[in-house]
């Protein structure tokens, strides 16, 4: 029996099998590659705040960072880019594969941190709290932070070059080439479901998993996502791929507890519902006029003077 492949990754939510744009890329080329693992999402331990995720591990040997794990998979003979190999020669598709990665990194990546984790409102309403939930005392207090600090110094030292220098004079850069990088995207896409031919290849993961979470995270500030808004080839390519390769799976199962926490909410509100519903009836019925019942006479029985009581 062939050794299982784990995956120690971020969980999910807001519909996608994880929130993590690395963990996501690495979960999107194992679906297109048809590799088997399984999933494991991270808990909140001393290692996570020096750790690296995701993390392939197999028969004793740990692989980090996507690139690295797609390589091993690729090794494997799990490979998504097969058929792009076969056509490269034909018309440079790898040359353009390469590129469009490159231009994740450099020219969308640091909006995201910067909208994800330096944003003030969107970091104190969804990012921090998201990670504190899901980090124990005193995890929850460190964790988000430390995150944050990391996102904020890795933009200052690839766009902070002079005359910018601090991260509201970088602000205006990012997104703006941010919104070039999703315009050209959208543009090489086109109305297709795939960047190349008809089955997804290792730059489909890549934009994926750089695109779906400014996609469907309910974020309270975002121009960025404004402006994903309008190119809704991007958004079909997102929402394609969460339908034909995680159906099955729109975001991890939520933990026990969480399940029973949140039906004994539900419960809670709808014993309140009912509680509040009978207090209005009682409070109707003693403010509306009353009016004695209407009795009948009684009469004796024949042949008894007495009238009858209950016993």
């Amino acid at each position: 029996m062939a050794a299982t492949m784990e995956l120690r990754c971020w969980g999910g939510d807001w519909g996608l099998p994880s929130v993590h744009t690395e963990s996501l890329i690495v979960l999107a080329y194992a679906k297109f590659s048809g590799a088997t693992i399984t999933v494991a999402p991270i808990d909140w331990t001393w290692k996570t705040l020096t750790g690296t995720v995701p993390e392939l591990v197999y028969q004793g040997s740990t692989i980090t960072e996507p690139a690295q794990i797609l390589n091993f998979l690729r090794k494997q003979r799990f490979n998504a880019d097969y058929e792009l190999c076969l056509q490269c020669s034909a018309n440079n598709k790898a040359c353009i594969h390469h590129g469009l990665h490159a231009l994740l990194e450099e020219k969308l990546r640091p909006a995201l941190l910067h909208t994800f984790w330096v944003d003030a409102e969107n970091y104190a309403n969804l990012t921090r709290p998201w990670f504190a939930s899901r980090s124990p005392f005193p995890l929850n207090f460190l964790v988000p932070g430390r995150h944050a600090n990391t996102a904020l110094s890795r933009i200052l030292l690839t766009k902070g070059e002079s005359p910018l220098h601090t991260i509201t004079e970088v602000e205006g850069k990012i997104y703006s080439e941010a919104k070039e990088c999703l315009n050209l995207l959208s543009h090489r896409l086109g109305m297709a479901y795939y960047f190349f031919g008809n089955t997804p290849c290792s730059l489909d993961a890549f934009v994926f998993g750089f695109v779906a979470p400014l996609h469907k995270a309910s974020l309270p500030s975002s121009p960025l996502q404004s402006h994903l808004r309008q190119l809704d080839n991007l958004q079909r390519f997102c929402d394609h791929i969460l339908n034909a390769h995680f159906s099955s799976h729109p975001g991890s199962p939520q933990p026990v507890q969480e399940t029973v926490d949140a039906n004994l909410q539900k419960l809670t509100q709808l014993v309140n519902k009912e509680s509040n519903l009978i207090e209005k009836m009682d409070d109707n019925l003693r403010s509306s006029p009353q009016h004695k019942p209407l009795r009948a006479d009684p009469r004796p029985s024949p042949g008894n003077d007495k009238s009858s009581t209950p016993a």
